[in-house]
């Protein structure tokens, strides 16, 4: 472990000890609980490596923030050539780095969006999206789905599942109904009395452990919204930037969102920065009150720098090539392994590098991420439905990588069926 000035310990287990004293007790003894005594120490690429040494793959991504690995080099390199002259910057004033990031995102998204307000993470941004349609449309009601979730803070919370919103007395059923996920009927019934702001999905359901829409759902949802006066806003945190081979995925809808979110990726992996995109219906407020919301750190410039640089990658053409063969190619070797193991891996939900793999027991997932994590592997189980794994290959991932990755989930996978049929086993 390297040496710096401000801390120093010495072992895993006084981190523990003390990130328990200190930080979040609950989260860490569940990680230890659940068998991952995972301390991240050096990363590169996709690849971590614990405090004591073990190498891991990483397939979360923390949600899709190291699309482009850790430690990206260029977005590295553009972040430290940017310190020699910027710094976070005056959230008050024009900004160079922020227009221009602001004009790159613009040209990147449907052509329904025309504005940018900036955040510090996904769960500001989805405020900033949420309040711009109650002004739009001066109406208070903003539906979601079932087993959403939009993050952790105020208006992003209550619009989230009730796990999390009645933990903190967040939860306002009246202002915040939800509805089934691929029901038009439950949707047009929610939107019928016409007092409804928005309607707000993500692309595919991140933490409900990425449910795959059906063919036509969000076009008619979108027409549903047009119908009844309610504003369409796209959570992109986690299925945006290329992962479903657009760098927006509701793009592959034809959908004409009249917000669209984007964070995490969007820093890649350097710096935070989040936005909300805004139609000139939805963004009216900015020419009413510039100040309507104030984040200090939203748009920091060097995140700018970061998110510019992300954002040039992404919009490679062969970054595009490389998600397509990189989908192809797990894809069809999990297909593989499902052929083996037909009663316990039940499932794929894939959409371009997005994917879930699904498993025949309540909590199947997390003894498949026990299991990959003593092989090397780190993949989290879905938070609101368990079954289904988090599967995340970055879209810059090698081909060596990729095989690597598929030989270790064939065992990792055959290794925790066997698990679960042992009598007195659990998932933690």
């Amino acid at each position: 472990m390297p040496e710096y000035d401000l801390f120093r310990f010495d072992s895993k287990d006084e981190v523990l000890a003390k990130s328990k004293e200190y930080w979040n007790p609950g989260k860490t003894q569940f990680w230890v609980d659940s068998g991952i005594d995972l301390v991240i120490d050096r990363r590169e690429g996709y690849l971590l490596w614990d405090m004591d040494g073990r190498r891991l793959i990483d397939v979360h991504l923390n949600g899709g923030t190291y699309n482009l690995g850790h430690r990206n080099p260029e977005v590295m390199a553009a972040v430290k050539t940017a310190m020699g002259h910027f710094d976070i910057g005056n959230h008050h004033f024009p900004s160079l780095a922020r227009t221009a990031l602001a004009q790159a995102l613009i040209e990147s998204a449907p052509p329904s969006l025309t504005k940018v307000a900036y955040a510090t993470g996904g769960g500001e941004a989805i405020d900033i999206a949420l309040k711009s349609a109650r002004h739009a449309t001066q109406k208070r009601k903003i539906v979601s789905i079932n087993k959403a979730y939009h993050g952790h803070t105020g208006l992003a919370l209550a619009a989230g599942d009730d796990r999390f919103s009645k933990l903190f007395l967040a939860d306002q059923p009246e202002d915040f109904p939800h509805v089934p996920f691929n029901d038009l009927a439950a949707m047009e019934d929610a939107l019928k009395g016409r007092d409804v702001a928005a309607v707000i999905m993500e692309t595919i359901p991140a933490t409900y452990g990425f449910p795959l829409p059906e063919p036509g759902y969000l076009e008619a949802v979108k027409k549903l919204c047009e119908r009844y006066d309610a504003l369409y806003i796209a959570d992109e945190v986690q299925t945006g930037l290329m992962r479903t081979g657009e760098v927006w995925a509701i793009t592959k809808h034809g959908i004409q969102p009249d917000i669209m979110v984007t964070g995490k990726g969007l820093s890649g992996g350097v710096y935070p920065i989040a936005a909300a995109l805004l139609s000139e219906r939805a963004g009216a407020w900015l020419n009413e009150d510039g100040f309507g919301h104030i984040s200090t750190f939203g748009g920091a410039e060097l995140g700018c720098i970061a998110a510019l640089k992300t954002l040039e990658i992404t919009r490679r053409p062969e970054v595009r090539s490389m998600v397509h063969y990189i989908s192809d190619l797990i894809g069809t070797g999990l297909r593989q392994i499902q052929a083996q193991h037909r009663d316990w891996f039940i499932g794929i939900r894939q959409h371009g590098v997005v994917m879930g793999l699904e498993f025949n027991h309540p909590e199947g997932a997390k003894y498949v991420m026990r299991e990959l994590y003593n092989l090397g592997v780190w993949a989290i189980f879905s938070t609101l439905d368990p079954r289904v794994l988090q599967y995340k290959p970055g879209i810059l991932m090698t081909p060596a990588l990729c095989e690597e990755l598929l030989d270790r989930t064939t065992l990792g996978i055959a290794r925790a069926e066997s698990a679960v049929g042992k009598p007195g086993r659990r998932a933690s």
